[in-house]
């Protein structure tokens, strides 16, 4: 699942957390809409729009800082396309993910002989780490910020995360964190802080650990428990993605029927990624099930 997607699902899980991040404001009532804009219809992947009582609230998240549709005019192509239909003005806010000095990352308007639009930028690597551990919405994008010492950070990120407690929340929290930090910090050192952390507890995560024993076992050789302890890994890579999968899943679509819930745990963890990077493109059970497909035609 890519960075921007995981970015995309938390805004329009907790969109009051992030008005009230990026507006400054405490709205009353607010809504997500759909990322469809009609007038030669767009559909912006990485994109949330935000409606408060009076105004829409437009979230862009960009990892790389160059696009097909340089992001200044696309900026003011969405701005334009939002007004003409909601008639309400319109904040919009670029948040660059990952720490780089192109110049786009610095640009904050379109600026042609005619026009003068601008448009607010967050560069992640400057932003204060406080407000983000702080609120668990906002806790994935923690590793991001600003810090003098980057693993005493994540150190801090996965204890606040350990104390989220929700147990449901806590892992989803802790998915989304992981993926983000990514954009950081080594796997491994990931993995040791927050996944095996958090999971300890579970009984899925000791099975895991069991089974990498007795294949180890078995083996009677050092080479055998490494490939033991190999084998725990990716069944524990499997099951988290599967979760992570299907939990998006509920939240697009509901309850899933068992058949289609079997088919999705019988994918690989390749196909897994590969289904979360496509389900913003997927808006009906239907088309699920024609992805599905697919990926048995493919074997």
């Amino acid at each position: 699942m890519s960075f921007d997607n995981v970015c995309k699902v938390l805004a329009e899980k907790y969109p009051l957390d992030f008005a009230r991040w990026l507006l400054n404001d405490e709205p009353r009532n607010i809504k997500v809409l759909k990322t469809e804009l009609s007038i030669e219809p767009i559909r912006a992947d990485f994109v949330t729009f935000l409606q408060t009582e009076n105004r829409i609230l437009h979230i862009e998240f960009q990892t790389e800082a160059t696009s097909k549709t340089p992001i200044p005019l696309r900026m003011l192509d969405y701005s334009v396309r939002l007004i003409r239909k909601y008639q309400v003005p319109v904040t919009q806010v670029v948040i660059f993910l990952q720490e780089t000095n192109s110049e786009i990352v610095f640009a904050e308007a379109y600026i042609n002989e005619t026009t003068n639009h601008r448009y607010r930028v967050i560069r992640m690597w400057e932003q204060d780490s406080a407000v983000f551990l702080e609120n668990p919405a906002l806790l994935p994008l923690a590793p991001l910020t600003r810090t003098n010492s980057p693993q005493g950070l994540l150190s801090q990120v996965a204890e606040n995360v350990a104390k989220i407690a929700d147990k449901e929340t806590k892992q989803d929290i802790a998915a989304y964190t992981e993926i983000l930090a990514g954009l950081r910090f080594q796997k491994n050192l990931i993995r040791q802080l927050l996944s095996e952390e958090i999971m300890q507890e579970s009984v899925i995560y000791q099975d895991i650990l069991q089974k990498g024993e007795k294949i180890g076992e078995q083996r009677g050789e050092q080479r055998g428990e490494q490939r033991g302890e190999q084998r725990g890994k990716q069944i524990g890579e499997q099951i988290e993605a599967v979760k992570f999968c299907l939990r998006l899943l509920n939240q697009r679509f509901g309850e899933l029927d068992s058949l289609i819930i079997e088919r999705v745990k019988a994918l690989s963890v390749e196909q897994l990624e590969n289904l979360g990077a496509a389900l913003f493109n997927i808006s009906e059970v239907a088309d699920l099930l024609t992805w599905l497909n697919q990926q048995d035609n493919d074997k």
